[in-house]
């Protein structure tokens, strides 16, 4: 529920007043909180705004004072001095004040406001304005002057009914008698734990007649004393007597500043705003946002990739790719050689002509549980670090949802990989001109041989074999042998060194596919919800810090 432009304007002094602004800021810091930080954490603070949203909707041109004391204060009695009427009962006929009474100043009233607060029509009394006798600098038109419970009654309800009241006060007036000023039992339970309120807090020594008069400074000068030591050592201090008259008008002079100034219910609810703030900031905190560092990702993604077996999988890519490439680009003899050594895949239970997809269901099924234990492992490390400085219930939030995809994380990321078409498996365009060269290569050493053995035999058998071309004096037969030896080893040597420079180029290629297919995974599922929860973390400590002021 939100006060209205126009109320708020009047109470506070313009739409965009500081307390107002805080107000609001307190709102949002609890929507924020809500869900991290403990309900019962957040619920006065909701409370306090609802209540003054409600309070400004009903009435901002009415100040609410209340009169708390103990029995025999003579409170009663500084009531009916106060209205210039007799409607509280005093003295055997009203031993406690069992119930609050309520006078409002002005020819309208304050029904509404009185109801809001809890306080039955037959206990409230419209105080008009035109029948008031006080002077002009004592008019209390807009007073809402309330008659509290005993706070020392024996009667719970009592104790109940004055707690919940003092909510409602803007300016609060403690009576206290010359007997009992310095009873423990007001100072401990409501003055001292009210020390941010002094404020909008008057105390008033009643019964002051019975204090001879060379002594009356010395008792308020006590008092005074009494309450710095409780915090509130700038509270105005009056000596009255309800009895005689003494002092009321000074009392009156000073509600009437107050209800003038209309400073009363903003100083009351700023108050009020900086200790529900307080209170939620110490469970929520305003430590500044960490955030994940750009290291910070970049160790996640290397642990997730870890996990999935990147590293493995790439090493094992580079090795085989470098073995189908000698199988298809080396000389004939030496391939029919090499197919003795034993194909690196082979462990993995696969051939040469691997798929991404069938690479990553090679994994041992054992490793399963070290891989999602790693990967958990990972994810908190993340978030312990993105979180670090903040207050448990904002770390536990971060945590859970760093880890909320843990249990299907690893999963992810093994149908990211499988879903990755790296095309491991196409041989390069290069490699079949290679091997058609190396074939050319090994035609020219069989002709060049045959070629040979036919001049041998032709020789042998004095079949008169017709003459021999010859290159730079080389025969051709030879040269054709000669050629195709030197061709293939050269081209056997140029081609390794390329096969080394591809395997890694696809190997790296591999590699930066498959971690942009983790970082994917991890973003959507681990980092994203991470940076949301900061996100709601920031706008509450901007919301909490400005309702702190």
């Amino acid at each position: 529920m939100t006060a209205s432009p126009d109320t708020a304007e009047k109470v506070f002094g313009g739409r965009e007043s500081d307390v107002s602004a805080r107000l609001d800021a307190l709102g949002r810091a609890v929507e924020a909180g809500r869900g991290r930080i403990a309900e019962d954490v957040l619920a006065p603070a909701q409370l306090l705004s609802q209540r003054a949203a409600e309070r400004l909707r009903l009435s901002g041109e009415h100040t609410i004072v209340a009169l708390a004391g103990a029995t025999g204060s003579g409170k009663s009695s500084l009531f009916n001095a106060l209205t210039d009427l007799e409607l509280a009962g005093v003295g055997v006929r009203r031993p406690t004040t069992s119930w609050a009474l309520a006078c409002a100043w002005g020819p309208e009233g304050a029904q509404d406001l009185l109801e809001w607060m809890g306080i039955p029509a037959r206990h409230q009394v419209s105080r008009m304005s035109m029948l008031d006798r006080s002077s002009e600098d004592q008019h209390l038109d807009g007073l809402v002057l309330l008659d509290l419970p005993d706070h020392d009654s024996t009667e719970v309800s009592h104790h109940l009914e004055m707690d919940r009241l003092v909510q409602y006060a803007d300016l609060l007036v403690w009576v206290l008698d010359p007997q009992k000023y310095a009873d423990a039992a007001i100072h401990d339970r409501y003055i001292r734990p009210m020390a941010a309120y002094s404020d909008v807090t008057l105390v008033v020594l009643n019964q002051i007649d019975r204090i001879p008069a060379g002594q009356r400074d010395t008792a308020l000068a006590d008092v005074r004393r009494i309450l710095s030591e409780s915090g509130l050592s700038d509270v105005t201090v009056i000596g009255v007597s309800a009895t005689s008259g003494e002092g009321v008008d000074q009392l009156k002079r000073e509600l009437a500043g107050r209800i003038r100034a209309k400073a009363s219910a903003k100083t009351r609810l700023a108050a009020d705003i900086s200790a529900a703030a307080a209170d939620v900031a110490r469970s929520g905190g305003t430590h500044e946002v960490p955030g994940i560092s750009p290291a910070d990702r970049e160790a996640l993604d290397q642990a997730l990739a870890e996990c999935a077996g990147v590293p493995l999988v790439v090493d094992a890519i580079a090795s085989t790719t470098r073995r189908r490439a000698a199988r298809r680009t080396g000389w004939p003899v030496a391939r029919w050689l090499g197919r003795l050594r034993k194909n690196p895949l082979s462990d993995l239970g696969l051939d040469d002509t691997v798929s991404m997809t069938e690479l990553s269901r090679s994994s041992d099924p054992e490793t399963a549980g070290v891989q999602r234990a790693s990967a958990e492992v990972a994810l908190r490390v993340v978030a312990d670090k993105a979180s670090v400085g903040l207050e448990r219930p904002w770390r536990d939030a971060i945590r859970g949802v760093s880890t909320a995809h843990s249990d299907d994380i690893v999963d992810a990321i093994d149908r990211s990989v499988r879903d990755t078409d790296v095309h491991i498996s196409r041989p390069a365009l290069w490699w079949r001109v290679v091997q058609v060269l190396q074939w050319v290569g090994v035609l020219a050493v069989v002709a060049g041989l045959g070629w040979l053995l036919a001049m041998l035999v032709s020789r042998v058998a004095d079949l008169g074999m017709p003459s021999v071309p010859s290159v730079i004096g080389v025969p051709a037969p030879l040269l054709l042998v000669i050629g195709g030896v030197v061709g293939a080893l050269v081209l056997s040597l140029a081609s390794r060194w390329a096969v080394r420079l591809g395997a890694a180029r696809r190997a790296r290629r591999v590699d930066s596919e498959l971690r942009a297919a983790i970082d994917a995974v991890v973003q959507e599922r681990v980092v994203a919800p991470i940076e949301a929860e900061l996100e709601v973390y920031a706008a509450y400590r901007e919301d909490i810090t400005q309702a702190l002021g």
